[in-house]
């Protein structure tokens, strides 16, 4: 320990904290604050639009004597899963914003697509396992009920999925925080786009770096503790992570 070099520590200023950038914003902190609330704003509304989107596709890959609502699935599934997050988000941005529909989209709302969309697919893999997981006699039975298609799915098959892809779907919201981070190509406020523009107006690296760190660690445990609790109280023994590599 009398070797350690504490210089490394004692170089570090917080100060710049407290300065005023210049804009509409007071001080560095508050930026920070506010970089950190549209970071977890994008990934929520993304994980939301990939719940849903991917549920939905999920369950078309697994529509039997369905062929054309199947292949849709996998199409889906292929073209979301298998291009770069990057590359949708400027498809989205300087693409299809040359639709009429599109043009006049935020780009918090053209991130959100980009991502939720993307996320939609791996979570459409979680769900088709989830349902492939579970024995043919829940659905046998539920038609013996003289139940439909849709309450099938919607009041035995889905409930049961979800409670065993929960382990990979927690892995996916904490990656959804992660992924998050390429908004700063969108110009959207958040952390990374924080962390590029005040170390350019500060030149504080070091302590920039940590700040912006920490709060992504902070987000994803938040995330993990949440989908612990939910998996915890809705486990079912004999099926949780049986469709865990299902992804």
């Amino acid at each position: 320990m009398g070797n350690w070099n504490w210089s490394f520590f004692l170089s570090w200023d917080w100060s710049f904290l407290k300065a005023d950038p210049g804009g509409k914003i007071p001080t560095y902190w508050q930026w920070l604050v506010s970089a950190w609330g549209w970071t977890a704003a994008v990934a929520a509304c993304s994980l939301a639009l990939a719940l849903v989107a991917g549920s939905v596709v999920g369950v078309l890959r697994t529509l039997t004597g369905h062929t054309w609502w199947a292949r849709l699935g996998a199409v889906w599934v292929e073209l979301f899963r298998n291009i770069p997050l990057l590359v949708q988000l400027f498809v989205w941005r300087y693409v299809l914003t040359l639709l009429p529909v599109i043009k006049d989209f935020s780009a918090f709302t053209l991130m959100v697509l980009a991502l939720g969309l993307f996320t939609s697919a791996r979570i459409a893999e979680q769900v088709r396992a989830g349902i492939q997981a579970l024995p043919r006699g829940q659905r046998h039975a539920a038609m013996a009920l003289g139940l439909s298609t849709p309450q099938t799915y919607r009041h035995v098959l889905l409930p049961m999925a979800y409670r065993i892809i929960l382990p990979p779907l927690t892995s996916e919201s904490m990656n959804i925080v992660k992924n998050s981070a390429v908004a700063f190509a969108a110009s959207i406020p958040e952390l990374a786009q924080y962390f590029y523009q005040v170390t350019e107006e500060t030149s504080r690296t070091k302590e920039i770096f940590i700040l912006v760190v920490l709060l992504y660690v902070i987000t994803a445990l938040a995330v993990w503790t949440v989908m612990h609790w939910i998996e915890k109280r809705t486990r079912v023994p004999g099926f949780v992570g049986a469709a865990a590599g299902g992804h």
